[in-house]
């Protein structure tokens, strides 16, 4: 499969660019997940074209443990919203101008993201 790493700050026009003007017309987001690597997370998204029957994983590496971040990709992707927004709960990730970033899966007052790797457990 093929893979494309880029800066957090590229990663919304990027996605627009796969997906509206590369040729690749990379139009189903299939996933989005996170890695903690503990110095750095890294980002990684599961692109697909449909009619074209091929696909790409876009990966970035965000540092800083304490306000991870990268541009939300809602605005591109409408299935983004439900995906960044179980990254943020479980990881820590925060996904910056998407429209309703709260928890998805533990409530709003759990203390911490519980698939960090230094999670102390609630």
């Amino acid at each position: 499969m093929d893979q494309l790493q880029v800066r957090p700050e590229a990663v919304r026009e990027v996605c627009r660019w796969l997906k509206v003007e590369s040729g690749l017309e990379l139009d189903y987001l299939v996933a989005i997940t996170a890695v903690d690597f503990v110095d750095h997370f890294e980002v990684v998204y599961h692109l697909a074209s449909i009619g074209r029957n091929h696909s790409l994983v876009l990966k970035t590496k965000v540092f800083g443990r304490e306000t991870p971040a990268v541009p939300s990709v809602v605005e591109v992707w409408q299935g983004a919203d439900l995906q960044e927004r179980e990254v943020w709960d479980l990881m820590g990730v925060r996904f910056e101008g998407h429209p309703n970033l709260k928890r998805i899966l533990t409530w709003e007052e759990f203390p911490g993201h519980p698939l960090r790797k230094d999670f102390q457990g609630a």
